[in-house]
């Protein structure tokens, strides 16, 4: 029984090669086998059209099927017989590899990662930095320099990897199409050239002086503002001084991360800055000035008589500036009571005498439902 190849396929006898090529790739996405293992009927049917499409698709052997109605499978390279269209040759298992049928259904059922052009602009890696400060200076903000080692373009190729040879930009290998075809049996299919990811544009010789990358190592000597207010762990950005981009892409960022000393005074949590103020018995019961220090000189603050040990006092706006939307944070001064040296009997008699005239016990409302 002769096959009618233009119904397999679903296709008038006056249809377009592209008009075939569409058909038979929407048939072959469904009834191929791996898209339906163990269905025997659509492995005959797949069988069917791409027997169909190898004779439809040559201008050749269409000629002769459409001229004489019929045309002998045995000129097929790959068939099986001469009654149908074999699998001799091809591997169904393996359809990731780069190379045999796999490759060329890849093509068909878009699963292939389409090779990002050679010539593609890309943005450079960002970089980072550590600087170390003093805590200070991270409040006050400073001009530092730092050595970074960053890639920069490279001036031998101009960033693009290879020097272009001759007068012509065409890649050899697809002419200028950026395509090839690939032939398996009696299968043909056209695909992405890979030597020019499909560009069609002939990348050259690869430039000796980047090794093709693009960009060669640098170091690079930067004078870098630390803003004020930065803290343990800020990210402080200066755009642009990251490595070079490829193929005339933008440079990547470099990030200055801060790393604050501690204080032997002052204590910062968030924009807040703390320090601990000793004071005597007496300025504490009676009540006194205190000079304390701040991150900008010295301070006086009044505590009021009976001040307990632990308590705070804030002085406004004494405390790190924020990065962000402006102000700045608070200081808070914590009493801490220290009691003197008992260095002689006086000392002693007075304590004595205080403690005869105190009736106070201040553990006694503490402890009393305990």
């Amino acid at each position: 029984m002769v096959k009618d190849f233009y119904e397999i396929l679903g296709v008038p006898k006056s249809a377009s090669l592209s008009q075939i090529k569409q058909a038979y790739r929407k048939l072959a996405r469904r009834h191929h086998p791996d898209v339906n293992p163990g269905d025997k009927a659509s492995e005959r049917r797949f069988k069917e059209i791409s027997e169909a499409y190898q004779v439809l698709s040559d201008p050749e052997k269409r000629k002769r099927y459409d001229q004489f109605g019929s045309f002998d499978p045995g000129a097929f390279t790959g068939a099986a017989g001469r009654g149908g269209f074999g699998f001799s040759g091809f591997d169904f298992s393996d359809l990731g590899r780069k190379t045999g049928f796999g490759d060329i259904f890849d093509e068909i059922f878009s699963r292939k990662r389409r090779h990002r052009p050679t010539t593609a602009p890309r943005k450079g890696n960002d970089l980072q930095y550590v600087v170390n400060l003093s805590f200070t200076d991270a409040l006050k903000g400073i001009e530092t320099e730092v050595a970074v080692m960053r890639r920069e373009a490279c001036k031998a190729c101009g960033g693009g990897g290879s020097i272009l040879t001759g007068d012509t930009r065409a890649c050899p290998t697809c002419g200028g199409t950026g395509s090839r075809t690939v032939q398996q049996g009696a299968l043909r299919f056209d695909t992405e050239c890979q030597a020019c990811g499909g560009t069609g544009i002939f990348p050259g010789e690869t430039c000796r002086s980047c090794r093709g990358q693009g960009s060669v190592p640098q170091r690079e000597k930067l004078t870098v503002r630390i803003p004020p207010g930065v803290d343990n762990g800020s990210r402080v950005r200066v755009a642009g001084r990251g490595d070079a981009g490829a193929h005339g892409g933008p440079p990547g960022d470099l990030y200055i991360l801060t790393n604050v000393a501690k204080h032997p005074v002052f204590t910062r949590k968030g924009n807040n800055i703390y320090v601990t103020a000793p004071v005597t018995v007496t300025e504490a019961a009676l009540g006194a000035k205190l000079e304390v220090p701040t991150i900008e000189g010295s301070a006086t603050i009044r505590i009021p008589p009976a001040t307990q040990s632990g308590q705070r006092f804030r002085l406004r706006g004494r405390g790190a500036k924020a990065l962000r939307g402006g102000g700045r944070g608070d200081q808070f001064v914590e009493v801490k009571i220290v009691l003197p040296k008992v260095i002689d009997e006086s000392t002693k008699e007075l304590y004595r005498k205080l403690q005869q005239q105190e009736r106070w016990n201040p553990r006694k409302d503490l402890f009393r439902n305990l």
